[in-house]
């Protein structure tokens, strides 16, 4: 894993980083680089409520913030910005309002690496609309002043599309900080987890706990 000077995560809702990125970001807060977490939304219009149900459409926003919150705590993020947008309409936001918010929190922190989605392989509208905004705004710094893009493709065809990915962090050492990040989110992961705790885990679910895979994006200028 590349040392770094300061890590900057963008993803739109609760848990993207988890999914993603939790052992990752776990072996660079272990290492000292400091890693700043702007999470979009609070994922307020999650679809799922529990698994069993426990919570209702009007209190699942308190309840995403809180899961947020012990996520972080779980994975030793400190420097969480939560954003203020709402879930499902961040493809609705203005792109120059989006590339300010992107631009100030590269302003403040210089980060040597930003950590997002990839355009056009991240599946979900807000994921992609973060993408875009992300590679929108460091595309028109200048080229020795942009951090690097270390990006998540959740599409099944990005490894033909895009090659097979340019960083595969292993992250096995990180397994137990992984599990409890996603159990953090118990309201979204519930039935994964459940997959992720069995003695036996194979395959994808795995995958999920031994490997956290990233593409770079090469601008033209």
């Amino acid at each position: 894993m590349t040392e770094e000077s300061h890590v900057l995560v963008i993803f739109p809702h609760p848990d993207d980083e988890s999914f993603s990125s939790a052992g990752t970001l776990a072996r660079y807060i272990d290492n000292g680089v400091p890693v700043t977490y702007a999470c979009l939304t609070l994922g307020q219009m999650g679809r799922n409520l529990g698994n069993p149900p426990f919570a209702t459409r009007e209190s699942l926003p308190d309840i995403r913030e809180k899961e947020l919150e012990a996520a972080m705590a779980a994975i030793g993020i400190t420097d969480l910005r939560k954003m203020g947008l709402r879930d499902k309409t961040v493809e609705f936001e203005p792109h120059d309002e989006m590339d300010e918010m992107v631009q100030s929190l590269i302003d403040e922190l210089n980060p040597s690496v930003i950590i997002s989605f990839y355009p056009q392989f991240a599946v979900h509208p807000d994921h992609e609309a973060t993408a875009e905004a992300v590679v929108r705004t460091v595309g028109r710094m200048k080229p020795s002043e942009r951090p690097r893009l270390q990006l998540v493709a959740f599409s099944n065809d990005a490894p033909e599309k895009l090659g097979e990915p340019d960083i595969l962090n292993e992250i096995s050492d990180y397994k137990e900080v992984k599990l409890r990040a996603f159990e953090a989110h118990a309201s979204q992961t519930g039935p994964f987890l459940k997959q992720l705790a069995t003695p036996d885990v194979s395959g994808e679910a795995q995958s999920f706990l031994e490997v956290e895979p990233y593409w770079t994006y090469n601008f033209e200028s």
